[in-house]
């Protein structure tokens, strides 16, 4: 009895293995095109937002250097000649005025480069009557522009 019923669940097992086709190529083409298309649309939307990011990326990073400078200052009351530049934030200064009270590093980790590989530029005496000015020049790496190519400045906004 249970034999039969063993023999009966076998064939019916065969018979729907049998009917199970799987996908055709044509379904298959289908598949992968809506797959990418959906990529797509999605890489399209968060390569917009890459441009953004580094905008904000360069503005957060010329606070930290803005925070380190006035460090400096309060360390050695003075800021960086410009010839000494944002190197000296890392390592002591060896040209002249060498600062006797230095006590750096005041980053954590060795100057960056802004988002898209350039030095940041530092100025002293900075613009409007600011002790010192920090500034990248955009995508474009050079001065002015507009959207991802505009310049980004500690003295502004």
């Amino acid at each position: 009895m249970i034999k039969i019923k063993l023999q009966a669940c076998t064939k019916k097992l065969k018979v729907l293995l049998k009917n199970e086709d799987g996908w055709t190529f044509v379904e298959t083409l289908i598949v992968i095109a809506i797959v990418l298309i959906l990529t797509s649309t999605v890489g399209f939307m968060a390569f917009r937002y890459v441009g953004k990011a580094k905008i904000v990326a360069a503005k957060t990073q010329i606070e930290n250097l803005s925070m380190a400078l006035d460090t400096y200052f309060m360390d050695n009351m003075r800021y960086p000649i410009e010839e000494q530049g944002l190197d000296s934030l890392w390592e002591k200064p060896i040209l002249e005025p060498v600062p006797k009270d230095w006590d750096g590093p005041y980053l954590k980790k060795n100057l960056a480069k802004d988002p898209w590989d350039n030095d940041y530029e530092y100025t002293v005496p900075g613009p409007n009557g600011l002790p010192y000015g920090i500034s990248s020049l955009g995508s474009d790496g050079t001065p002015g522009g507009e959207g991802d190519d505009r310049d980004i400045n500690s003295w502004e906004n």
